[in-house]
């Protein structure tokens, strides 16, 4: 049994004691005052409640406002094609010029792979497999 409710017996004990000695010409004072107790008991509890509640929620919105998020504008997306190009023609100048056409395929490589990384990054769905609706022999 808790304290609270070893209270909540000790009174009701009390009115009951009461009533007993004073006759029912008060039981009705009595039972308005017990119950105001219990009213009062009952709003407090809530009260607790209602504050935890509103303090886990405060959590939650402030762990969430702390993960990071990623965007992808499309602003970001054009500058990143744009420094990507200007970038190609000093490196394909300089691969072609070094090792001819396997320093230029390297390079454009090398500027396709980054552009792809991007792209998975922005898009993480982009390349993924898609799923079907029919299903194989092996799936259940």
């Amino acid at each position: 049994m808790d304290a609270r409710d070893a209270e909540l017996k000790r009174e009701l004990d009390a009115t009951l004691h009461a009533r007993r000695e004073l006759g029912e010409e008060y039981e009705s004072a009595l039972v308005d005052s017990f119950l105001e107790k219990v009213d009062q008991r009952i709003d407090g509890a809530v009260e607790r409640r209602v504050r935890r509640q509103l303090a886990e929620q405060q959590m939650q919105t402030a762990r969430d406002s702390r993960t990071p998020r990623v965007t992808d504008s499309w602003g970001e997306r054009f500058g990143f094609g744009i420094v990507s190009l200007v970038l190609a023609v000093p490196l394909s100048a300089i691969g072609g010029g070094i090792a001819q056409l396997p320093g230029l395929m390297v390079a454009w490589a090398g500027i396709v792979g980054v552009n792809v990384a991007q792209a998975a990054r922005a898009n993480p769905g982009l390349f993924g497999r898609r799923s079907s609706s029919k299903k194989g022999d092996w799936e259940d």
